[in-house]
């Protein structure tokens, strides 16, 4: 029993870290990128920001799939789609081969993401959380993994080729695939499938519903500075005489979420709809941003890269902890995919606005105006969402009442 426990949470950790990996390895190319195809500060944003536009849009046909053929083989299905259309960017001629190959990127990951919350909700149906923490945690990891070894070791192992980096990057994904395609429980997964398919034919997020919006939006400003900081960090840097702190802030920026990982494991038991993560957290990335603006110390720096990456670790996860515990069981799957809609457009659209405030003003410091803003509306919005009452609560007439 203990066994297929852990067999599960190494499964779901490893589709996390493939959700993340192929997205990630992009940042600390951007400087060879930018250099080469002579990109605009704003076609850096769209860069970051079209993969996310592909996980609004395909959020919900991602739903439609899952329903079709079963969370497992759409995760097996998502990820080697990423992997090799991450790999075909080495082979982008100009700016706009590169974005195609980018869309279809986000596309493969795309199909994955609805299906994260619904493997948790039927794999773990009494330890939610901690599934959650699996599948999150691999994000961090994937996330922190490419910003981290890019510079020292695999772009020297690509003999210094941003091309060949995107296609050493390519590989772990494509392993991961295998092993969920070999040691999934397929049967499980589409016997869970077929019974929700028939008992209900809902896909379609319910746009009436408070709950999507509330975690759309809530997930959106976590995310968002998250990307625009990872975008534009290296320019920044660079615009301000400081091109040598790229390497180290993107390292603590990303590398600073495995600190978050410690921080969630140990309050497991504390996480399930409290909202004591984002009063913490949500104002700490506020201010982060603000120390971008105002500090000059490599040191300073670094700490706010780091406050940053882990700010939106830990609230990260405790919205994605929400959608299994507050839908009903038949809902999971739409009202995550809903969450993405709104949590991607977020997600592209403030990237592409920080970069157009850098091209319209000529003042590098407004780039990250919009996370600042980001940092104080995912305090207030998370908050009211771990508190929001679920379905079956809503169906019992039930109040809620819970510590922050």
């Amino acid at each position: 029993m203990a066994g297929g426990f852990a067999k599960l949470l190494c499964l779901l950790f490893l589709a996390g870290i493939a959700m993340r990996l192929t997205l990630l390895a992009v940042p600390p190319l951007i400087p060879l990128i930018h250099e080469e195809l002579h990109m605009s500060e704003t076609q850096i944003g769209l860069l970051i920001g079209l993969p996310l536009a592909v996980f609004a849009v395909a959020a919900v046909p991602g739903s439609l799939l899952i329903a079709r053929i079963g969370s497992n083989l759409a995760i097996v299905a998502g990820v080697a789609l990423a992997a090799l259309a991450g790999a075909a960017r080495g082979a982008a001629v100009n700016v706009w081969t590169l974005y195609v190959a980018a869309i279809v990127t986000g596309l493969g990951i795309a199909v994955m993401q609805p299906a994260m919350p619904m493997l948790v909700r039927e794999w773990m149906q009494a330890r939610i959380a901690a599934g959650t923490i699996a599948y999150s945690s691999g994000m961090v990891m994937g996330a922190t993994l490419p910003p981290a070894v890019t510079l020292p070791l695999v772009l020297p192992l690509a003999g210094g080729s941003w091309r060949l980096d995107f296609v050493l990057w390519a590989l772990p994904p494509l392993a991961i695939a295998l092993v969920f395609l070999l040691f999934g429980p397929k049967r499980r997964d589409h016997a869970v499938a077929v019974v929700a398919g028939a008992r209900s034919r809902l896909w379609w997020p319910d746009w009436k519903n408070p709950l999507v919006w509330l975690l759309g939006f809530g997930f959106g400003t976590n995310s968002a500075p998250f990307f625009a900081a990872n975008a534009f960090l290296g320019d920044y840097l660079a615009s301000r005489g400081q091109p040598d702190l790229f390497g180290p802030t993107l390292s603590a920026l990303n590398g600073a979420q495995i600190v978050g990982l410690f921080v969630l494991i140990a309050m497991v038991g504390r996480l399930q709809r409290r909202a004591w993560p984002f009063l913490l957290f949500g104002p700490a990335m506020a201010a982060a941003f603000v120390g971008f603006i105002f500090v000059s110390s490599p040191f300073g720096i670094i700490v706010c890269a780091a406050l940053v990456g882990i700010s939106t670790s830990i609230t990260m996860t405790a919205v994605l902890a929400l959608p299994p515990v507050l839908a009903a069981p038949a809902d999971v799957s739409r009202t995550a995919a809903g969450m993405l809609t709104i949590t991607y457009t977020c997600a592209i659209v403030i990237p592409t606005l920080c970069g157009a405030l850098w091209d319209i003003t000529g003042k590098s410091w407004t780039v990250f105006v919009l996370p600042f803003l980001c940092g104080l509306g995912l305090t207030v919005i998370g908050s009211i969402a771990a508190r929001y009452p679920s379905a079956g609560e809503k169906t019992s007439g039930l109040g809620v009442s819970r510590p922050a």
